[in-house]
């Protein structure tokens, strides 16, 4: 059975609707008015192997932030209720991920209690669309959601664009072997009984 689900939430500010498959095979129909953003969500569900449809309309004549945060909620929220209770899976995932001269590292648990620890700093204030400062804002927004810990670092880089999509391809390497079945565990993969 694929582990699927669709979250929505409008505000006065977004109106954002997100699918996700952890099952997939990193199809993608991605639409949030922020090109460069729509490139990251890709990368994160291909690298992944996620199915993802991400609808979202956003006040971006104010700027990408209600829009980046809010996706990133949403996005959160279905991984969340895509997990259930997260019985047979891994738990923790990681990954180092190499972009030409950038090198990031991404380390997850599925714990059930929330935790960002981001290491990154861009030399460029935006990229295409989008503020590179909205892309902490983004995962911490996951993190939280989906009541994860994450940690994200960029070991090595100079190029913000480099920085920013190895960020997201390496979330979704990680968060492909966190979630993955472990055959020889039935229950959540914990001592207290559940995550």
């Amino acid at each position: 059975m694929e582990r699927t689900a669709t979250v929505k939430r409008t505000t006065k500010e977004t109106d954002i609707e997100v699918t996700i498959c952890l099952d997939g095979t990193g199809k993608t129909d991605i639409h949030t008015g922020i090109g460069f953003f729509d490139h990251m969500l890709d990368g994160f569900a291909r690298h992944g192997l996620f199915d993802l449809s991400v609808k979202a309309a956003g006040d971006l004549d104010v700027d990408c932030h209600h829009t980046v945060e809010d996706t990133g909620i949403v996005l959160g929220t279905a991984i969340a209720q895509a997990l259930g209770k997260k019985e047979g899976i891994r738990r923790y995932g990681h990954f180092l991920l190499p972009m030409d001269e950038t090198l990031v590292l991404c380390a997850i648990d599925l714990s059930g209690r929330p935790y960002l620890n981001f290491d990154a700093s861009f030399a460029a204030e935006r990229t295409g669309g989008l503020d590179t400062e909205m892309i902490r804002e983004f995962f911490y927004a996951v993190s939280y959601s989906a009541m994860m810990n994450l940690h994200l670092k960029v070991l090595d880089g100079s190029n913000s664009h480099h920085m920013a999509e190895a960020l997201f391809k390496g979330f979704g390497r990680a968060l492909d072997m966190a979630t993955a079945p472990e055959p020889r565990i039935r229950d959540a993969w914990t001592t207290k009984g559940t995550l």
